[in-house]
């Protein structure tokens, strides 16, 4: 099982409230991920539509994967934290939804930072698109990343 593979199954564990939605995390790389909200009742709104707050979950849960892929080798020694962020709904989101998220910025200067500095703040954007792959949403979420302290 590859380092990405334990990230994905962990973070499936760890995160209650995106289990709740049916979030599920079906890739990790090296600063990306793809994440999946199936089409269920429970996330629907009062339109029939998946609801917003499903959506930024999604989103969010993306991006936290892709930021644990883009530090795997030190994941257990940080602390992750997200700051803000910033969803922007583009479409009505019908049926099953996938977020594809990235780390913003170059990941080697971004690891570079936070051996310099102990920290490192830097944006993961997502895209959430429906079965066509239409996008839905783009999303920004800016992460803290710092080393855990003693």
């Amino acid at each position: 099982m590859s380092v990405f593979d334990l990230i994905k199954d962990q973070l499936g564990k760890t995160v209650p409230f995106a289990r709740h939605t049916g979030v599920a995390i079906e890739e990790v790389g090296e600063g990306t991920a793809r994440a999946l909200l199936p089409e269920s009742d429970e996330t629907l709104n009062h339109l029939g539509s998946r609801h917003a707050g499903a959506l930024f979950t999604l989103g969010e849960a993306a991006s936290g994967a892709a930021l644990a892929g883009g530090f795997a080798e030190r994941i257990l020694e940080l602390q992750l934290i997200a700051g803000g962020a910033e969803i922007a709904y583009a479409k009505v989101a019908k049926g099953p939804i996938v977020a594809e998220a990235r780390i913003g910025g170059e990941l080697a200067e971004l690891k570079k930072q936070l051996a310099e500095a102990g920290k490192v703040q830097f944006p993961v954007l997502a895209t959430l698109s429906d079965r066509d792959g239409v996008a839905v949403a783009t999303m920004k979420v800016e992460w803290h990343v710092r080393e855990r302290r003693s």
